[in-house]
């Protein structure tokens, strides 16, 4: 693994990692605001006794193909839609299976990183945006390491049909927040929907959230997030 890595810690000795992993040609430091904005003061375990370990890995720059090979930072490639393939930009996305499955190498690479630092594998939370959302979900899903939550926003399931045969049983019982917004011209709500519904049918308990914005995050959102952390991490009464 050879990722860039930002982080930011809410104390001195973090009990627990917030691994975040971006969307298509953004980096980690875009959600370095969305990290500020968390608000875990007197959260036992989490506020300035113990602490939070953000961690904001940056994809790799590569040519992404439904760019017309233009190199920018992505998880995995993107394939154009065949010509036959009436659904438009909006359609069904044709992923590169083989930068998938490297990116899920290198998500593996990170949560098995918080392990060898100390975090307890069910205290590291995966969140992605977008690019992001997908990789959390593969690799999510597939890690054997039993974790704390799975944070999806404004993305999809990759390699949606291989899911149920390649996950791990160590996450059968993960929870997963989803999010997606009403007017998402990028990722259209009905692919986060699929990925919902058939997460749901292989028994994965979904928190599914909907919000009046674009491909983007609002405020109301990250609350929601910040209280679905609370409930994956406090320690205390």
């Amino acid at each position: 693994m050879n990722l860039q890595i930002q982080e930011l810690a809410t104390g001195p000795t973090p009990t627990a990692s917030l691994i975040v992993l971006h969307g298509l040609g953004a980096d980690g430091s875009d959600f370095v605001p969305f990290c500020r904005e968390l608000d875990f003061s007197g959260v036992p375990g989490l506020d300035a006794d113990g602490g939070l370990r953000f961690v904001l890995p940056s994809a790799p720059v590569m040519p992404v193909s439904l760019n017309g090979g233009y190199e920018m930072p992505a998880w995995y490639d993107i394939l154009p839609v065949p010509h036959s393939d009436t659904s438009g930009r909006n359609g069904p996305r044709r992923e590169d299976e083989a930068t998938l499955r490297r990116a899920q190498g290198w998500i593996d690479g990170l949560v098995q990183r918080e392990i060898d630092r100390g975090i307890p594998s069910d205290r590291i939370v995966l969140m992605g945006f977008s690019q992001g959302c997908a990789m959390t979900l593969m690799a999510g899903l597939r890690s054997p390491h039993r974790l704390a939550g799975l944070i999806a926003l404004s993305g999809y399931l990759p390699l949606l049909d291989t899911t149920e045969a390649e996950r791990h049983p160590a996450n059968q019982h993960t929870p997963i927040f989803m999010a997606h917004g009403d007017h998402d011209g990028v990722v259209v709500p009905t692919r986060g929907a699929a990925a919902r519904d058939h997460l749901r049918s292989l028994g994965y308990t979904v928190d599914w959230h909907t919000y009046p914005i674009e491909h983007s995050l609002c405020m109301e959102e990250v609350e929601d997030i910040a209280a679905w952390l609370v409930g994956r991490w406090h320690t205390g009464p």
